[in-house]
């Protein structure tokens, strides 16, 4: 009598006709192999074994070197389970596609069938997923981003409760790339991309997509958020979770090296990207980092932006598309080392500066999350650790004060669902473009996003010891264009603010937009800011404020009759707390 993975994997094999099938079991051994195979392939080099021991570097197609949503799509059963923030197709069509795609498309190729669990392996709130591909670049890369193979088949055991995902690279086709989801069904299958995010399974379509579906049915949250712990001179650690859009300095928050250290305040690494959350015994949210690894932005970390990752990364680590020095070492723009003459670029080839950077912009490391010296020695804790603040930011170069922190919880779902990014040179040809992106779920919600603000709002009832909610932006400007405020390791003085004011201390002054820091309510000791900086950054300035409530307006109409009314209410009386601050 086969097993329910088994029969799965057998009508998937008769669909995709591999050659061999594999089944993974995370050793070492196996792991060599999957490097051996890469190199064959002709797209992976082994890095200088002196300087990087087992280390490779990856070079993915051209065509294929980012998540592409714009052929992500949510298949639930009816069209406005998906919403209007996601692309929808309906299940069957895309299974009807996605089978004429994957018909043959393993012929003369392995099957490798990577059981793998999302969190803590004795965790009762992680998830057993399984992943088929014919990628070995994906099997290395989930090695190090879960918990994969032998110990996933003794936690599934003869069950059926796994997420099953089915991958295909098919010849890396654009137009034959589709990543789908079946929320109803909790089924991912991707084809025709070998990149991280539309390929690790595991990563957005799993822990964010399928486990954002799971949590609203389940009473839990799955949040696209890091896991911090501050730890204060007396040895007591605060956690706190953080939302941030892209190129908003997630990961080098997260493993932040404390500009106050001296005075004994110190940041502990649980999670750089993902968080499970669910209500615990004492009454606290308990959130677990459901991935074992960090999947990071190459291009602008350094030993000044992040020092604890450039250590980390020093061993057992992949990197894809980044430039090679004739060291065979790795090199990207912002690592802080010149670059060496004769480099060879992202695309194999001797780097020419005028042809463009030498590591593609949206290169990456893969690193196992233990080899980070600041990590938190609770960050595989089963229970979870608990959460005392959520905080919400973006790049705003005129708006959003440095801190503050909102009025309740209902207010705080109000922040998080208006939070918004200005674009940068890097991303676009238009700067500074307002992009609305609620709690940074938008590309990874996996239902109807008015449904996730309610969820949102549901949660805040029934959590005891709710988190206190904040919002930060390190990206405030002066009118010469320069940046305020020095961001990196000195925003630890904003998250001791944060500490302080989850324990009932800290000096704040209300505004119309919530509680911002009094001027001396920041330790700002030691901290050479240009004059005036100060009042710059905490300043809530009416006029800067009144084309954002009319955007936000429009952004929370696009949902309809869908939208909780709790969000208008909250818009509303923000709207009001303006017209009494501003003098008649």
């Amino acid at each position: 009598m086969s097993t329910p993975l088994e029969s799965w994997v057998e009508k998937n094999a008769r669909l995709m006709k591999p050659e061999r099938i594999v089944f993974c079991d995370g050793s070492e051994e196996e792991n060599q192999r999957m490097f051996a195979e890469m190199v064959r392939e002709g797209d992976t080099l082994e890095l200088n074994p002196k300087t990087y021991p087992n280390c490779y570097l990856h070079r993915s197609n051209p065509n294929d070197v980012a998540r592409t949503e714009q052929v992500t799509f949510i298949c639930s059963e009816k069209r406005e389970d998906a919403g209007p923030t996601n692309n929808w197709m309906a299940p069957e069509e895309a299974k009807q596609k996605m089978s004429a795609l994957c018909d043959g498309a393993m012929r003369g190729r392995t099957m490798y069938v990577v059981p793998y669990i999302m969190g803590p392996a004795r965790s009762p709130i992680s998830k057993v997923g399984v992943e088929i591909t014919d990628s070995a670049y994906v099997v290395a890369s989930m090695r190090i981003m879960s918990r994969m193979g032998k110990v996933a088949m003794e936690r599934l055991g003869s069950s059926a409760e796994f997420v099953p995902g089915l991958h295909a690279l098919l010849d890396v086709n654009p137009e034959r790339r589709f990543v789908m989801h079946f929320p109803e069904e909790k089924l991912i299958w991707s084809v025709g991309s070998g990149y991280g995010g539309n390929a690790l399974l595991g990563k957005k379509c799993l822990a964010l997509r399928i486990a954002s579906v799971m949590a609203r049915e389940q009473g839990w949250m799955a949040e696209h958020m890091l896991i911090l712990g501050l730890e204060a001179p007396d040895g007591k650690v605060t956690y706190m979770a953080a939302a941030f859009p892209s190129a908003c300095g997630k990961t080098n928050l997260a493993m932040m090296v404390s500009a106050l250290e001296g005075q004994g305040y110190r940041v502990w690494t649980v999670g750089d990207d993902i968080a499970w959350m669910q209500i615990g015994a004492d009454g606290y949210l308990r959130a677990i980092n459901p991935e074992a690894g960090f999947f990071g932005v190459a291009p602008g970390t350094g030993k000044h932006t992040n020092p604890n990752v450039m250590d980390a990364i020093r061993k057992n680590s992949l990197f894809t598309n980044v430039a090679l020095t004739p060291e065979r070492e790795p090199w990207w723009e912002g690592i802080e080392s010149a670059p060496p003459a004769g480099m060879i670029d992202w695309k194999g080839k001797t780097w020419d500066p005028a042809q463009g950077p030498a590591a593609h912009p949206n290169s990456r490391y893969t690193v196992p999350a233990q080899q980070a010296p600041s990590i938190s020695p609770k960050w595989e804790d089963p229970a979870g650790v608990p959460i005392s603040a959520f905080i919400f930011g973006g790049r705003r170069a005129r708006m959003a004060p440095l801190v503050y922190e909102s009025f309740d919880w209902q207010h705080g779902v109000f922040v998080g669902a208006t939070m918004a990014s200005e674009t940068t040179a890097a991303a676009t040809g238009a700067v500074g473009v307002v992009r609305r992106d609620p709690m940074a779920m938008l590309p990874f919600c996996g239902y109807n996003m008015a449904d996730y603000f309610g969820h949102w709002l549901e949660m805040g009832k029934r959590i005891p010891h709710a988190p206190k909610i904040f919002h930060v932006n390190w990206f405030r400007r002066d009118t010469s264009g320069k940046f305020l405020w020095p961001g990196f390791g000195e925003n630890v003085r904003v998250l001791k603010w944060i500490l302080e004011r989850v324990e009932g201390r800290g000096e704040a002054q209300e505004t119309p937009i919530g509680y911002v820091p009094t001027k001396g309510g920041l330790t700002l000791d030691g901290l050479a800011l240009a004059p005036g900086a100060v009042d710059d950054l905490l300043r809530v300035n009416a006029a800067d404020w009144e084309p954002e409530l009319a955007d936000t307006r429009q952004f929370l109409e696009k949902f309809g009759e869908r939208l909780p009314k709790e969000l208008l209410e909250e818009h509303h009386k923000l709207a009001q707390r303006f017209q009494r601050s501003v003098p008649a």
